[in-house]
């Protein structure tokens, strides 16, 4: 498929295509689409589905470009991880384009997860994360493994802010073992908060991308939203509760029991992780691997598991990912 989008003027033009064509490069890696600048537009040319994420991209950049809203490195990502797919009948006025792609993609579009950012919805890409997204809304307990890039807390955080805005549940509770990855990083200065704040931050980092920074201080503040480790979850009982475990490959067998407990009436469960990345000293001790043994068959529980093929990230990690699985250790 080709498609021409036109560029805007000025400064703006700098702002979608970035400095150097970085933009442009970044968008050419992580899509495999091929960009080309001639004169005041852009020619893209690759699968249709690829060409019409980018598309939606650059729609985001030059948007954000007349707003004087500048994207940094890190949002371009997100953008590229959360664009959906558009098919030829779908691509906005302006845009001219040719068909020469023959294969007949039979995926459809996955559910939106309407969040609180205005115009921003949360889109599954792959259908291992639409399986992954059909869990969240159908069970109570859903486990997801798959390695780094995959989406896998990314769209447990967006199915349960969308959650909280529906009124399905009336808090989220976002929870992380405070496990060092193979660093020993020694005395932290500070209170409890600032101790514990970087093993949390990852979390904070997707609930930025969902909700504004003011909104997240207010819902925190009134107790709708904790972002808290593990530990700090022992006698707890939770109702009405979205409850997400991140990064459970590190927890131990005791800690998953007493986290899985932990569920109250009319809550929900998440648990995701990846058993390529256990911190532990004994690796044989995760809890994550240990629940899947335990509840691969339990009704009511879902299992997904991503993999490369769901990676949303740059191009290369999908790569790097592929590399370590095929290289024994």
């Amino acid at each position: 498929m080709e498609l021409t989008i036109k560029l805007p003027e000025g400064p703006d033009r700098v702002s979608v295509t970035g400095p150097g064509e970085r933009n442009l490069k970044i968008i050419r890696e992580s899509l495999g689409v091929a960009i080309s600048a001639r004169g005041d537009a852009l020619r893209l040319t690759g699968k249709s589905e690829a060409v019409g994420r980018a598309a939606q991209v650059l729609d985001r950049l030059g948007e954000a470009a007349r707003h004087d809203r500048p994207i940094s490195h890190e949002q371009l990502l997100d953008l590229i991880a959360t664009a959906g797919s558009l098919g030829a009948a779908e691509l906005r006025p302006g845009a001219s384009h040719t068909n020469g792609d023959t294969a007949h993609d039979t995926r459809q579009p996955g559910p939106l997860l309407d969040v609180y950012l205005n115009g921003r919805r949360v889109k599954p890409i792959t259908a291992g994360q639409r399986h992954y997204v059909d869990s969240l809304w159908t069970h109570d307990l859903t486990f997801c493994v798959g390695p780094a890039g995959t989406g896998k807390t990314y769209l447990a955080v967006a199915a349960a802010v969308s959650m909280l805005k529906r009124g399905d549940v009336r808090k989220l509770v976002l929870v992380r073992p405070a496990v060092e990855a193979g660093e020993k990083l020694g005395f932290l200065p500070g209170t409890m908060q600032d101790k514990v704040n970087p093993y949390l931050r990852p979390l904070l980092d997707a609930l930025h991308d969902m909700m504004p920074f003011e909104q997240i201080e207010r819902f925190m503040a009134v107790d709708l939203i904790e972002i808290v480790p593990l530990a700090f979850m022992r006698g707890r009982t939770l109702n009405d509760a979205c409850i997400i475990c991140d990064e459970a490959q590190n927890t131990t067998k005791s800690q998953m029991l007493m986290f899985l407990t932990r569920m109250g009436h009319g809550s929900k469960m998440v648990v995701t992780g990846d058993t390529s990345q256990i911190d532990l000293d004994e690796p044989r001790d995760s809890g994550l691997v240990d629940a899947i043994r335990r509840l691969g068959r339990v009704k009511g529980v879902a299992m997904c598991a991503l993999g490369a093929a769901d990676i949303v990230r740059h191009s290369l990690v999908q790569r790097v990912v592929e590399a370590y699985e095929d290289t024994p250790r």
